[in-house]
């Protein structure tokens, strides 16, 4: 009943409340309750007789206790300061403890014994339920989750709750938990980055802690991240800290960036050029070495130019993808690509494709290895076993045709001299001996490329010997070409054979004078040169030493790469077919290489041709040139005459025989070896060819020494492969003639060598033709 309404007198209530189908509870101004229905009785679980008497907070859940007994003592004291609330969605208690959602409504009596309180509680089933199902559902969410969960008060950051997850991840029970500050407790103790995230979420309604150290109770260290977040639970408002262990996760990350640097390390430092590049070409990233290899000052710039720059043609580049996209992957691929500077760089790659699943090539991955030097190098060997070949080859040709031409001079000069030789006939011979000699001159180039030719080393004035060609290169090169001589004033010495380095020049000389057909310049030099090598020179390698170098340079037509890559091989010739025999520069190359030397050669297409030789230079005094006499001596000594060749050792006995020495002729070391020991008198000379069947001419000499000790030796060769034998005749440790020679060079050089009196020709005899 409304307030101000007549009084009513309670003893009516009994029966007015039995008759409702609500639970009612009549409460007193002191808030004890009075009087209780049936109905109430069973929402409640209590008997009426437990409930009289028993103050109205025993029905209402703790926490809303103080709120309620607030809201009853202020209405009663002013029943008219407020509206009576109809309908209120509260929580009442029952007698086993559980807690359901109600409505209730209240309504104010005035009765004889005073101002009571009329409620009427209704059960919201449903909403409760639904309610329950709700708490039910995070409970289990909450226990279960796989994250550490806590509850704080966020006002004052106690521990309202924890979950079974952060129980195990940190070994600790609910009751360390609960009720304490979260910075207070013991895994959490003295953590100031807690209290900070606390602070801030004062302030902010979420918040993301990423690196969180925290401690087991058994004393592990944990890795950990938080997220805090802060929502408002019955007006309260309640901070959820959800903690998860990322320990193994930075482990992980530590093993990915660890292994990433190492990869990174390994692609940075490897000798091979490294890429990763789009299929259209786009450079992703590239190391390094691939920058180097290319030509490129950085990284940035290699990746500026993309990989179709390096393509000779763009066909070049379609042929790599068409090869990737067939077989997606290639192993042992050989390319030919351009460095940045446009020369060729030949490379042998390993090439991985990625492909989409539509199996398109979405990346290139690559290393290469530059096989440039590799191929250089092998073509270098092969070019070394042609010339090997070749040698070979040419070494048995001249040994055989040095010895038909010794026959052919010597027979010309026999029958020169005999009675009756006059007018035609004479001349006649003449011819044939010059024929000889150049046959000879041919011979000698084909061992000079060889470099099998045995030389007469001494010490030389370079620029003597170029002086002295003056006159000759003159009438060689032609009036409409200018010979310009720089000859360097205090130019050190070098050891080499005069007579070769003659042919070095005039060689030179003829192939600077084809080269200008027009005219021009042709300008010789000399110059003392220090080489230092540095490791890392981009230039041609030179050997670091002391040099007096030569150069002859003309202004002629010059030549292309190609054809500076063949210049020196025998027979190559840019010359018409029956110009010139194609041994002029390689013999110029075999004799510089005989002598020690080097010999490089700079040359473009218009701009004329350089060519540099490097002697080694020595501090020998120079040596005088003794000219000996030109004449026949006559002797009586006995001769053993070793030579293979009959018809040549014919000619060679008629030599000696004519002027009066006695001969012993022997074919080989074993016919050798027993004339001697048969021969009853004195052999005062052994004249032997050092190329013998079996046993060489220098072995057959050492096996003589003990049958005849008092016999000197003699070598005659046309060539010699025997390096020991070259290396004395070098350095005049033995006495030696060229072969083919005539009547007057062979009986001078043997009556040197048993008068003690030996020496060695210095005098160019015939200059050689180019």
């Amino acid at each position: 009943m409304p307030y101000g309404s007549p009084a009513v007198s309670v003893a009516l209530f009994p029966a007015l409340l039995e008759s409702s189908p609500e639970g009612i509870v009549i409460v007193n101004q002191d808030g004890k309750i009075v009087l209780v229905n049936s109905e109430a009785e069973k929402l409640l679980g209590y008997t009426r007789s437990e409930l009289v008497n028993q103050p109205s907070e025993l029905l209402v859940p703790e926490r809303f206790r103080d709120r309620h007994r607030k809201f009853r003592t202020d209405w009663i004291r002013d029943p008219k300061s407020r509206v009576i609330k109809v309908g209120l969605d509260l929580y009442g208690l029952r007698r086993d403890g559980t807690e359901f959602q109600a409505k209730i409504s209240f309504s104010q009596v005035k009765t004889a014994d005073g101002l009571l309180i009329y409620t009427v509680i209704r059960e919201a089933q449903a909403k409760f339920e639904a309610l329950r199902a709700s708490e039910v559902r995070f409970r289990r969410l909450f226990e279960t989750a796989k994250d550490a969960i806590l509850l704080l008060d966020a006002s004052t950051g106690h521990v309202r709750d924890v979950n079974r997850f952060l129980i195990e991840m940190l070994g600790y029970t609910p009751e360390e938990f609960v009720g304490k500050k979260l910075w207070e407790s013991d895994p959490f103790k003295n953590n100031k980055a807690l209290q900070t995230i606390f602070e801030d979420l004062q302030q902010k309604p979420y918040i993301r802690y990423e690196d969180l150290p925290l401690q087991t109770k058994n004393g592990n260290s944990i890795n950990t991240e938080l997220v805090g977040s802060v929502y408002r639970v019955n007006r309260e408002r309640i901070i959820q800290c959800v903690i998860r262990d990322i320990t193994e996760r930075k482990r992980a990350e530590t093993a990915l960036r660890q292994s990433e640097e190492m990869y990174r390390a390994i692609f940075e430092q490897d000798v091979a050029g490294d890429y990763i590049s789009t299929a259209d070409g786009k450079f992703l990233t590239c190391n390094s070495s691939f920058a180097r290899m290319f030509g490129f000052i950085s990284i940035e710039e290699a990746k500026e130019a993309g990989l179709r720059s390096m393509y000779p043609t763009p066909k070049a580049y379609e042929l790599f993808l068409r090869c990737l996209k067939d077989q997606k992957k290639l192993a042992g691929y050989e390319d030919e690509l351009h460095r940045r500077d446009g020369t060729t760089l030949h490379v042998v790659a390993r090439v991985i494709g990625v492909f989409d699943l539509s199996n398109e090539l979405v990346e290139i991955h690559a290393y290469l290895i530059d096989e440039s030097e590799r191929r250089k190098t092998e073509q270098q060997i092969r070019q070394a076993q042609k010339m090997d070949a070749m040698g070979r080859l040419a070494g048995g040709v001249a040994h055989d045709f040095n010895n038909l031409l010794g026959v052919i001079i010597g027979q010309s000069e026999i029958l020169s001299i005999q009675p009756g030789c006059t007018g035609p006939i004479r001349i006649g011979l003449a011819e044939i001996g010059h024929a000889a000699d150049r046959g000879a001159a041919l011979t000698r180039q084909l061992l000079a490329f060889t470099r099998q030719q045995v030389l007469e080393p001494m010490v030389l004035d370079l620029n003597g010997i170029v002086t002295e060609t003056d006159k000759m290169l003159s009438r060689l090169i032609g009036e409409n070409i200018q010979l310009i001589m720089n000859l360097h004033a205090n130019l050190g010495r070098v050891r080499a054979d005069a007579n070769q380095i003659v042919q070095v020049i005039l060689n030179l000389a003829v192939n600077s004078r084809d080269a200008m057909p027009a005219g021009g310049i042709l300008t010789i030099e000399t110059c003392n040169l220090d080489v230092d090598c540095a490791p890392n020179q981009s230039s041609p390698p030179k050997r670091s030493g002391n040099y007096v170098a030569l150069k002859v340079t003309d202004t002629g037509i010059g030549m292309d790469k190609e054809t500076l890559s063949h210049i020196f091989e025998p027979f190559f010739s840019t010359k018409g077919i029956g110009v010139g025999t194609g041994l002029g520069l390689a013999t110029v190359h075999g004799i510089v290489a005989q002598s020690d030397g080097q010999i490089s050669v700079q040359s473009e297409p218009g701009r004329g041709t350089t060519f540099e030789i490097l002697l080694p230079r020595v501090k020998d005094e120079i040596t005088q040139p003794i000219i000996p006499a030109v004449h026949v001596t006559r002797g009586s000594e006995t001769i053993l005459l070793v030579e293979d060749s009959n018809d040549l050792r014919g000619v060679v006995r008629q030599f000696l025989e004519i002027d009066g020495y006695k001969v012993l002729g022997a074919a080989d070391a074993t016919e050798a070896i027993r004339v001697a020991k048969l021969h009853a008198g004195p052999i005062h000379l052994v004249l032997t060819d050092v190329v013998l069947p079996g046993v060489s001419g220098r072995v057959l000499a050492e096996q003589l020494m003990s049958v005849r000790p008092e016999a000197d030796v003699l070598f005659m060769s046309g060539y010699t492969d025997d390096t020991v034998l070259y290396h004395q005749v070098s350095q005049a440790a033995l006495n030696f003639i060229q072969k083919p020679f005539t009547r007057s060079n062979l009986v001078n050089k043997v009556r040197s060598v048993l008068d003690g009196t030996q020496t060695r020709n210095v005098i160019p005899s015939k200059l050689l033709s180019v």
